[in-house]
């Protein structure tokens, strides 16, 4: 039995792809097996959003050909698909495969022995119109479902429709069967996945003619068995007034949004190309506020974009502080060849690598400031955590619906249950 290890890199919708690449794999007779252990093949799933993703990559792939050096190394994902050439040339990558070929690997390799020159397979995203269902599911009680793909919009610092394509979307009916089929296997929470969810059903190619997120969320909810399900992400304007609505009023849809933002002041938030101004997601939060007071909001934020001043960031900060935000996704910018920030602002100074990692941590303060008093504010309340696994101190790990992450001493009968607890209490204690 060949034994096969998976490494991946970047966003859970590549985790979700992973697993199912894995299940590919061990549906053949595959033993899948564990990154540092001995194997015949490693599959490793890359990122690309920034430089130091793309470093990371070269790190995972270097690492991997000295544990196993006569392993067929198979380099997929965003890193592969933007810079194949790059990445055939590192010592020990056997085969490079694109985002449209990852799904399709026994289609593609006739076996999994290196050859003496590497197997590029790589093809245009541009006019993909194909969706490959992927999931992710962890210790049987919370999966993350992969309902939308690629993406339409145009943001000058981004790589990702240069690397996943146009958006596409995956049949309402399938993503209902997959929950149907994730109930009977026990998943009681999942995550919807995707690039862009906002614009489910809206691909110029798309299947879901008509339909759109909210559609999908009504059909979700009334599937049995499925306690809970979460946006992993979903751009201002795309978030409805209507999906809001629904999500407050639906018992299976969770208080929990993560809206990126980026910048905070409207000139950045221009020279990016996003599709909102900091008044419309400032409306936005005020909305879910209104409606629900308790839900947890993240937010993704860059420092260190170039038309990003030393008073644009200050703005940025003081707007970010008095918005109901909950936490922070900080990232520093990254200079992407081939996106238009990179091009355009060739002959712009760029912000000194110090300055962009001061401005990262000082953002990254306020997060965990604001993510302390979200959960202080609930200290002593009663509210439902699903216990899901157990962490390195051997005690079991959770979420409450509005996304405050929990622990307590490990009862192996609570996990994979939704239990209403006290919290801060010295049962059941907050995890930064």
């Amino acid at each position: 039995m060949s034994r096969v290890s998976f490494h991946t890199l970047g966003c859970k919708l590549n985790f979700a792809e992973t697993s199912s690449l894995q299940r590919q794999f061990e549906l053949r007779g595959f033993e899948a097996v564990g990154q540092k252990d001995a194997c015949d093949i490693s599959v490793i799933n890359t990122c690309s959003v920034t430089a130091e993703a793309d470093r990371k990559c070269r790190q995972i792939i270097r690492r991997t050909h000295r544990l196993n050096p006569d392993a067929f190394i198979l380099v997929t994902g965003c890193y592969a698909q933007l810079r194949p050439d790059e990445v055939a040339k590192i010592e020990g990558v056997s085969a490079v495969l694109g985002n449209s070929e990852k799904a399709h690997i026994f289609d593609l390799l006739d076996d999994f022995v290196p050859k003496e020159s590497t197997q590029v397979n790589v093809s245009c995203t541009g006019n993909s119109a194909s969706f490959d269902s992927a999931l992710l599911s962890d210790d049987r009680t919370r999966a993350f479902l992969k309902v939308q793909d690629g993406c339409d919009y145009s943001c000058s610092f981004c790589t990702i429709p240069l690397a996943r394509g146009r958006s596409r979307s995956a049949p309402m009916d399938q993503v209902v069967d997959q929950a149907r089929n994730l109930a009977e296997r026990g998943i009681k929470e999942i995550v919807l996945t995707g690039v862009n969810i906002g614009l489910y059903g809206q691909g110029s190619q798309d299947t879901n003619t008509g339909k759109d997120l909210l559609q999908l969320l009504q059909q979700l909810a009334t599937v049995d068995g499925i306690l809970r399900y979460r946006i992993s992400s979903i751009e201002p304007n795309l978030l409805t007034d209507e999906i809001i609505d629904f999500v407050a009023e639906t018992s299976v849809m969770v208080p929990h949004f993560h809206i990126p933002l980026q910048s905070g002041e409207n000139t950045v938030l221009g020279a990016m190309r996003r599709r909102y101004q900091r008044e419309a997601y400032q409306q936005r939060l005020e909305y879910i506020h209104k409606h629900m007071p308790d839900a947890g909001i993240g937010a993704d934020v860059i420092v260190g974009f170039p038309a990003e001043t030393p008073e644009y960031f200050t703005e940025t900060h003081t707007f970010l502080a008095d918005l109901p935000v909950t936490y922070l996704h900080v990232f520093t910018y990254s200079e992407r060849p081939n996106t238009v920030s990179a091009n355009r602002f060739q002959s712009f100074n760029p912000i000194s690598s110090q300055e962009r990692r001061t401005r990262n941590r000082t953002l990254q303060e306020l997060s965990a400031r604001k993510q302390t008093l979200f959960q202080e504010r609930f200290r002593g309340q009663i509210r439902p955590v699903l216990w899901e696994r157990t962490n390195k101190s051997g005690n079991m790990q959770g979420y409450t619906d509005n996304y405050i992450r929990m622990t307590s001493s490990l009862d192996k009968t609570r996990v994979g249950t939704i239990e209403n607890v006290r919290l801060g209490t010295e049962q059941v204690m907050f995890v930064s």
